[in-house]
C-alpha cells in the first residue's frame, strides 16, 4: 500500500479524564514562528497545501495515558485500507 498523505502534526493540548482516559488535541501544521524566505521548511511547504487541521482524540491505552507531552510533534500517513 501507498501512503496518500503524510501530515505533520503537534499535540497542543492534553485534558486528563477522571477515568483513566485522557483527550489529545493536535494541529497542523506545527510550526512554531517565521518560515524561511526560501520556502524550504517542511512545515512551510505542507501549510501551503494543507493550512489548517484538527484533531482530538481521547485515548485510555494505559501504555499510552501520560506518555505524551504538549508539543511533542508527529507524523500522521494516511494509507488507504484495502
Amino acid at each position: 500500500m501507498t501512503t496518500k498523505m503524510r501530515a505533520k502534526c503537534r499535540v497542543t493540548q492534553i485534558v486528563p479524564y477522571g477515568s483513566g482516559a485522557e483527550e489529545l488535541r493536535f494541529s497542523f501544521p506545527a510550526k512554531d514562528g517565521g518560515y524561511p524566505a526560501d520556502g524550504s521548511d517542511e512545515d512551510q511547504s505542507f501549510s501551503a497545501w494543507t493550512p489548517s487541521a484538527i484533531l482530538t482524540m481521547v485515548i485510555k491505552n494505559p501504555a499510552l495515558v501520560g506518555t505524551f507531552t504538549v508539543g511533542d510533534t508527529f507524523y500522521l500517513d494516511f494509507t488507504p485500507v484495502e
